[in-house]
């Protein structure tokens, strides 16, 4: 965005933009709450904004086991139960898996035949082959959707250093592309990505949505994400209930 855009955007002067860029003017709380509204600014970089501005952060960062996050969590957990017989997951900003439903890891210890992921990140699980990654038939298409998604985490909150180690070590695994060190990691699948899983059964497919909470005040919310996924045609569906009721 050109200063004036910005300037525009956030209902200030451009001059005044001007000033508070080079120094010569403090922005006041409701000018840099303005300019993080303009720039569409995560929870976690308006805090960092409004500190750098000489106040105290405005949104709490909550572990998900406060008593505070204690009915947002029960619909977390009721999201997952209600997805069952099918998997459903949830994880932070990092892809870190922070809870699980049955019928998740159910599918986990059905195409692992019994062997243990060896990482509770999802990100790591996909790209190690040591891992979850020879399960995933269209390992290019999976692994490529979530670099192209770390990108974007990168670039939405530059600060986070854990994001740009991850894309790092993401890299240095077998067989990953080089121009995927690049933010355009290449065109995004339509209409949607379905992800075929090596199986004993045979080739299971499966397609995923994602839940957020609208309009959250605490980082902790604004972060987390519930990945369902959903059979993406009638053998997944009847191995999953099989799976559930044997």
């Amino acid at each position: 965005m050109s200063q004036l855009d910005l300037a525009l955007e956030a209902g200030v002067s451009a001059r005044h933009l001007s000033y508070i860029e080079t120094g010569r003017s403090r922005a006041s709380r409701e000018t840099i709450g303005r300019l993080a509204d303009a720039l569409g600014m995560p929870l976690r970089e308006r805090n960092v904004l409004i500190l750098a501005g000489g106040f105290a952060p405005e949104f709490s960062e909550s572990p998900l086991r406060t008593p505070a996050l204690d009915r947002m969590r029960e619909a977390v957990e009721l999201i997952l139960r209600h997805q069952e017989p099918y998997p459903a997951f949830v994880v932070s900003r990092h892809w870190d898996v922070l809870l699980a439903n049955d019928a998740a890891m159910r599918m986990n210890r059905f195409l692992m035949q019994g062997r243990p992921l060896q990482h509770s990140n999802l990100l790591r699980q996909v790209f190690d082959p040591a891992d979850f990654r020879p399960v995933v038939v269209n390992w290019t298409e999976v692994a490529g959707r979530f670099i192209r998604e770390l990108h974007e985490a990168i670039v939405t909150v530059p600060t986070d250093e854990i994001s740009g180690r991850l894309l790092e070590e993401l890299l240095t695994y077998p067989d990953v592309p080089s121009h995927w060190r690049f933010r355009d990691a290449g065109a995004e699948p339509s209409p949607v990505l379905n992800l075929v899983f090596r199986s004993p059964a045979g080739e299971l497919r499966f397609f995923e949505t994602m839940t957020t909470f609208i309009g959250p005040r605490d980082v902790t919310l604004e972060e987390l994400r519930i990945e369902c996924s959903f059979p993406a045609d009638g053998k997944t569906s009847a191995i999953c209930e099989q799976l559930r009721t044997s």
